[in-house]
């Protein structure tokens, strides 16, 4: 086992000449980018890499990737997320699961990811398992019609709601935010399906008025720091810039007066700055344990999930599955580069 500040990987050690290769690869490719360039480049190239096209169909094909992304998803089929489920309700802990993908260009296709997240619905509610769901409207459709999306997404919240079930509408590049609250409002208050919750990410200079009229308004919301690569015009280039957004935001979300609004806050980060400062603004402002939750990502920090559950405080594990998952994975590299030479440096163990 390796652990970096904000994620302990474990890999099972390989051999062969087709393994050492790969991770020689990595390492050598990424130590000269980050000699050459510095960590930040390093990101920046992760993130661009997550949303092309051509390195995840040569990614995809390489079989020592999914023994690295199988650390961060629970498996490509719905019994295997179930099961995950299982495993984390039985620890304490309760799960979000969600069925990758996005981004999605053809109709059928969106038609179908909604079909499988009604499914997934009716296993969850068959297995009695304690899980909400989250949704990417970009994977419902929305890049082709906005209708479609909506419609997909009513579907989606209707069956949710039949089994007293939530559903989070994931953000996602900050050209779709202002769509993504619109479609989250008109759903919440102008149809009243109040089973809706949304993200927000904190890096994105508006986010401070988002959480406020969201606050304001007594949403359900997951909080979040934001993995998408965004220019500086848009979002806080330094991670200290971040933070502080993440702490005033945090702040608002659970004030008092949120609270009796109805606001239940998801504070979603690994950082152990982020997270003793929420345990401290609650202590300080008396704020019972379950009027909030913290939500960390599977696979990632499992020591420190089950500290907070002993603790007495709500946990929720975010529990990837489906065969879509390399943007995943490589975004959740790109939060941490470091984490790639631990990933790499594994691949030359015996």
């Amino acid at each position: 086992m390796q652990r970096s500040d904000d994620l302990t990987i474990v890999i099972p050690r390989r051999r062969g000449g087709v393994s050492t290769a790969f991770g020689m690869l990595v390492l050598a490719a990424g130590g000269y980018m980050v000699f050459r360039y510095g960590e930040s480049w390093l990101r920046n190239l992760l993130l661009y890499l997550s949303q092309a096209g051509w390195a995840r169909s040569v990614v995809t094909r390489f079989p020592p990737a999914w023994r690295l992304a199988s650390r961060f998803v629970a498996g490509e089929s719905v019994d295997e997320a179930i099961a995950a489920t299982q495993e984390l309700n039985a620890r304490g802990m309760s799960v979000t699961l969600d069925y990758l993908g996005e981004s999605v260009t053809d109709v059928e296709e969106a038609i179908a990811a909604r079909n499988q997240i009604l499914y997934l619905l009716d296993r969850i509610h068959a297995a009695g398992v304690d899980a909400n769901i989250s949704v990417k409207l970009s994977q419902l459709g929305l890049k082709i019609d906005e209708n479609l999306a909506i419609s997909n997404l009513r579907m989606i919240l209707a069956r949710a709601q039949q089994y007293e079930r939530r559903v989070r509408v994931d953000m996602e590049e900050s050209k779709l935010v202002d769509t993504t609250l619109d479609i989250f409002r008109r759903l919440r208050e102008g149809e009243g399906f109040r089973n809706v919750g949304v993200v927000i990410q904190s890096y994105l200079y508006r986010s401070d008025e988002d959480v406020q009229r969201l606050a304001n308004e007594g949403a359900w919301v997951r909080l979040v720091k934001g993995a998408y690569k965004e220019p500086a015009s848009v979002a806080y280039p330094a991670k200290a810039d971040t933070d502080a957004a993440f702490v005033r935001q945090m702040q608002v979300l659970l004030s008092d007066e949120a609270r009796a609004r109805g606001v239940y806050l998801g504070v979603a980060t690994h950082d152990d700055k982020m997270i003793e400062a929420t345990l401290r603004y609650a202590r300080e402002h008396k704020i019972d344990p379950k009027e909030f939750e913290f939500q960390l990502l599977y696979g990632i920090r499992r020591e420190r999930q089950l500290q907070l559950v002993a603790q007495g405080y709500r946990v929720r594990i975010y529990v990837p599955y489906g065969t879509a998952w390399y943007p995943y994975f490589v975004r959740r590299l790109a939060e941490r580069p470091a984490n790639l030479w631990f990933l790499a440096s594994n691949f030359f163990k015996k």
